[in-house]
């Protein structure tokens, strides 16, 4: 049984009010503080000033509190109402992409839960419901599927790869900038042995963009793909 089929417990009258909204809020906090390592029941019931025993009444592990962690995010990956629906899948996949980008970048340890099993929460099922019936109609559901599970993955690896960088960028004190000019001697000397030319072209001759622009731009490569194929 998942954490979803089994009911929250009975309110009952207590110094600290607890349900699974309040425990998954306090929870996000903490890993938008310190990843998800900064989360753990113990710290979670401290944060909401309840014993900890009390969080076993709604949660059984720190697992299915994650799920919820996730399942939270994906809220906010949803398009809202007032943006309308999208038009076309084209652009289905493209919003849905740079809202997952954009939850990542609020709540970095996102990128440590993607790319997992499914998740099974009514946020995920929405988000996924919306994606898929973006293409009714427009090919079959093996087509379909290979599409949407080869953008997800692109999405997930791209996010992990900016994130990655974020956190270098922290640990060291160095900005990307100034990593590849501490690096770029290194990098000049072995190139100039003249072992590597084309990694050499690509260096001297490449346009360096930002992480947003290499993300747009790689997805509409992408994206132009999925429409030859499914052409």
């Amino acid at each position: 049984m998942t954490v979803w089929d089994r009911p929250e417990p009975q309110p009952r009258p207590a110094p600290v009010p607890l349900d699974r909204e309040r425990i998954v809020a306090a929870a996000v906090e903490l890993a938008d503080e310190g990843g998800l390592e900064a989360v753990s029941l113990r710290k979670v019931a401290a944060r909401l000033d309840a014993g900890p025993m009390r969080l076993y009444g709604y949660l059984a592990t720190k697992e299915e509190l994650f799920d919820l962690m996730l399942d939270a995010v994906y809220a906010e990956i949803l398009p809202r109402e007032s943006e309308g629906k999208a038009r076309g899948w084209r652009e289905t996949l493209r919003a849905h992409a740079r809202r997952t980008r954009q939850a990542a970048l609020r709540h970095e340890w996102l990128a440590d839960l993607l790319g997992g099993r499914p998740s099974l929460g009514p946020n995920a099922l929405a988000a996924a419901e919306v994606t898929l019936a973006a293409f009714d109609g427009l090919a079959d559901v093996d087509t379909v599927a290979r599409a949407v599970a080869t953008v997800n993955a692109y999405v997930t690896g791209a996010i992990r790869r900016e994130i990655a960088n974020l956190r270098a960028e922290r640990a060291t004190g160095l900005s990307e900038h100034d990593w590849q000019r501490a690096h770029g001697p290194h990098l000049t000397r072995m190139l100039n042995t003249g072992r590597y030319p084309a990694l050499a072209r690509f260096v001297h001759e490449g346009t360096e963009t930002d992480a947003g622009t290499s993300f747009d731009l790689e997805l509409d490569w992408l994206l132009d793909a999925v429409a030859a194929r499914i052409a």
